[in-house]
C-alpha cells in the first residue's frame, strides 16, 4: 500500500529526528505547509513572534545555551532578509541553528514572482551552508547534511530555502524517518589532539615563567570550564577570556582575571603584558580581542577545532594545534604530570602580585552610595544587580554599552552569559530572554538592554508576556544610542549627531504589552524590585534613567594599562 506526506510534513519530521524543538518565526503564505505540519507533530513547537530578526536571535540564544540547533523560519522576499541580522550573530558567534526560508513554487523562483529574491545568495556570507531545495526526492538529504554542517568543526547556523510547491506537494512512498536521527550520537564529537603536538606544547609550558591562558568563545562552545580550570590549577597558570568567552569560566575562580577586548581593562592588559607564552584555546585573535591586532603578544600556543583559524593573524609566532580544548586541557594534565608542581611554584610570585592588582581592579568600582537618586550610574546599576541576583542568573546584556558594563558582572557559575559580539547585533537581549525560558522558565534571566535596543526590539515584549518567564529586563535609558553618543564626544569634540531621543517611559509600554513594569530612580527601589521580581518568576522590565555623563569609554576601570 502506498503513502504520501506533505514536502512540509517531511521537513518538520526531520527536524524533530534531529532533535528540534523550537521554530521561531513569522508565518505567511508560503511557510504554511511546515507551520501547518508543525501543529501535529510532538515535541516541536512553533514559536511566533513580531519580527523575523527576533526569530533569528532566539534560534541563535537556543544554540548558544544549548549546543544543539533550533529553526527560526520566514516566507519569501522580506521575511527572509528580516532574518539576516540574527542569523550573522549566530554565524559570527559560532552557533549552530537551522534557518528556513521558503520561497516560491519552484518554476518561478528567479522570475518577477511576488516577493522575489534569491535566499541563498542572500545568506551564503552568513552561514555555514545555504541550499535550494526543489525536490521533494531531496528534503531528506539536505536536512541530514545541513545538520552536519551545523554541529562539526566550529558550529553555526545552516540554510534550506525550500520551494513552495516542494513543501506543498505529495512525497510518494516518503523517506523512513526515525525518531532518533542517528547522527546525534556522534555528531558533536571533537576531535582529540596529536600526541606529537602535545608533547611538544608540555615541554614549552613546563618552560615559560609566565604562561597565560585566553580562553576564547571556543570555551564556551566546548562546556570546557571544569577542564580548563583544572589545567589553570595543576600548572600555577593565570585565565583571561576574550569579550565573547565571557562566560566561559567563572570570575570568581582565583586564577581567573576577567576579559582583554577593545576597552580591556587594566588589570586583564597587566596579565597578557606580562606573560611570556600565550595559550590561545578556542580564539580567533580577532580584532575586538587584540584591537585590531594592535597588540603585542608573546609566542602563540593557539588550539581549536578548526584548522583553518589557526594562524590567521600572528602566524610568525604561532604554534597550532588542531583540537578539542576540552581534551587538549585534560590531556596536558596529563602530558605534564610529575613535574607541574615546580612550573606551579616558580609562578606563585607572580600570580600573587595579579591576586593584588585584581582586588585593587574590583575595589575601583564598589558602589559608593547604596541610597542614590535621579539617574544613576550604570557601573552602580550593574554591581547592585548582582549583590540581589540568584547565583545561578542567566546576564544577558544587549550591544552597546551594556556589554561593556557588564565586565563589573561577577561571572560565578558557567554558561550563565551571552551576548552578541563577532556582529555586535542590536535587539539581542529581549529575543534571547525570551528564548532562555522557553529552556528552562524557572532560572532567573536578566537582561541588560539600552533605550535603543529595546527600540528596536519592543515589538517582543508581547511575545515576552505571551511566553512568561522569570524574567528581568532592566533598560539602561539615556534616551540615546549611548555608546555612540559618548564616542563622538570623545572623538568629536563633543559634538553629536543622530544619536538622542525623546524621552520613553518604557515601563507603560511594557504594561500596555502585558508585563508589568515601571520606572525606577532609586539604587535601593531597584534592589527591592529585581529581588521581588525574580522571587514572583513573572516577567518585569524596569525602566532606569541613567547617568549620561559616566562615559564608558573614559571609566576608571576600563582604562588600558598604563605602560
Amino acid at each position: 500500500m502506498s503513502t504520501s506526506k506533505t514536502g512540509g510534513q517531511l521537513v518538520v519530521d526531520m527536524l524533530a529526528s534531529l532533535g528540534v524543538e523550537y521554530v521561531f518565526g513569522v508565518v505567511g503564505g508560503q511557510t504554511l505547509a511546515i507551520s501547518d505540519a508543525i501543529i501535529d507533530t510532538p515535541g516541536i513547537e512553533l514559536i511566533h513572534t513580531r519580527h523575523e530578526n527576533a526569530a533569528a536571535v532566539m534560534m541563535d540564544a537556543y544554540g548558544r545555551l544549548t549546543g544543539k540547533p533550533a529553526a527560526c523560519i520566514s516566507t519569501t522576499g522580506p521575511g527572509a532578509t528580516n532574518l539576516l541580522t540574527g542569523v550573522g550573530g549566530a554565524y559570527r558567534d559560532s552557533s549552530p541553528g537551522f534557518v528556513i526560508t521558503c520561497n516560491n513554487n519552484g518554476e518561478n523562483i528567479h522570475k518577477d514572482d511576488a516577493q522575489n529574491a534569491d535566499h541563498v545568495e542572500l545568506f551564503k556570507p552568513l552561514v555555514k551552508y545555504s541550499r535550494l531545495v526543489a525536490h521533494a526526492s531531496s528534503i531528506k538529504q539536505a536536512i541530514e547534511e545541513a545538520y552536519v554542517n551545523a554541529l562539526t568543526g566550529n558550529p553555526g547556523p545552516v540554510h534550506l530555502d525550500f520551494a513552495r510547491d516542494t513543501i506543498e506537494g505529495q512525497v510518494a512512498n516518503p523517506p523512513a524517518v526515525p525518531s532518533v536521527h542517528p547522527s546525534r550520537g556522534w555528531v558533536t564529537e571533537r576531535p582529540s589532539v596529536n600526541p606529537v603536538a602535545l608533547a611538544r606544547v608540555a615541554e614549552r609550558v613546563l618552560e615559560a615563567e609566565r604562561p597565560v591562558i585566553w580562553l576564547g568563545n571556543g570555551g564556551n562552545r566546548a562546556q570546557a570550564s571544569d577542564d580548563v580550570l583544572a589545567l589553570a590549577d595543576e600548572l600555577g597558570i593565570p585565565v583571561v577570556t576574550t569579550f565573547n568567552g565571557i562566560g566561559s569560566v567563572p570570575t570568581t575562580h582565583p586564577l581567573v582575571f576577567g576579559a582583554a577586548s577593545r576597552m580591556g581593562t587594566a588589570l586583564s592588559d597587566q596579565v597578557l603584558g606580562e606573560a611570556d607564552l600565550v595559550l590561545a584555546l578556542g580564539n580567533s585573535l580577532n580584532a575586538v580581542s587584540t584591537t585590531r591586532w594592535r597588540r603585542e603578544l608573546p609566542e602563540i600556543v593557539q588550539v581549536d577545532v578548526d584548522p583553518a583559524m589557526i594562524g590567521r593573524y600572528y602566524s610568525e609566532i604561532t604554534q597550532g594545534v588542531v583540537g578539542d580544548l576540552g581534551s587538549f586541557a585534560r590531556d596536558l594534565v596529563v602530558a605534564t604530570a610529575g613535574r607541574a608542581e615546580d612550573a606551579k611554584a616558580g609562578r606563585a610570585h607572580w600570580i600573587a602580585t595579579l591576586d593584588k592588582a585584581r582586588a585593587d581592579w574590583w575595589q575601583g568600582s564598589v558602589v559608593a552610595d547604596t541610597t542614590a537618586d535621579g539617574p544613576l550610574s550604570p557601573a552602580d546599576i550593574v554591581r547592585t544587580l548582582r549583590e540581589v541576583a540568584p547565583e545561578n542568573t542567566l546576564l544577558i546584556p544587549d550591544a552597546g554599552n551594556p556589554g561593556v558594563w557588564s565586565f563589573l558582572w561577577e561571572i560565578q557559575q558557567p554558561n550563565s552569559y551571552i551576548k552578541p559580539v563577532g556582529f555586535g547585533n542590536m535587539g539581542f537581549a529581549l529575543p534571547s530572554a525570551i528564548a532562555a525560558s522557553l529552556i528552562d522558565p524557572e532560572r532567573p534571566v536578566l537582561a541588560l538592554i539600552g533605550d535603543g535596543s529595546l527600540g528596536m526590539s519592543l515589538g517582543e515584549i508581547e511575545t515576552l508576556a505571551r511566553v512568561g518567564g522569570n524574567v528581568c529586563v532592566i533598560v539602561f535609558n539615556d534616551s540615546s544610542y549611548g555608546n555612540i553618543r559618548q564616542e563622538q564626544e570623545l572623538h568629536f569634540n563633543g559634538r553629536t549627531t543622530g544619536v538622542d531621543f525623546g524621552r520613553v517611559d518604557f515601563g507603560m509600554a511594557a504594561r500596555a504589552m502585558g508585563v508589568h513594569g515601571e520606572v525606577v530612580t532609586r539604587l535601593a527601589v531597584l534592589r527591592e524590585r529585581v529581588a521581588e521580581a525574580f522571587a514572583a518568576g513573572t516577567p518585569v522590565v524596569l525602566d532606569v534613567p541613567i547617568d549620561r555623563d559616566v562615559n564608558a569609554w573614559t571609566f576608571p576601570s576600563f582604562a588600558a594599562r598604563k605602560k
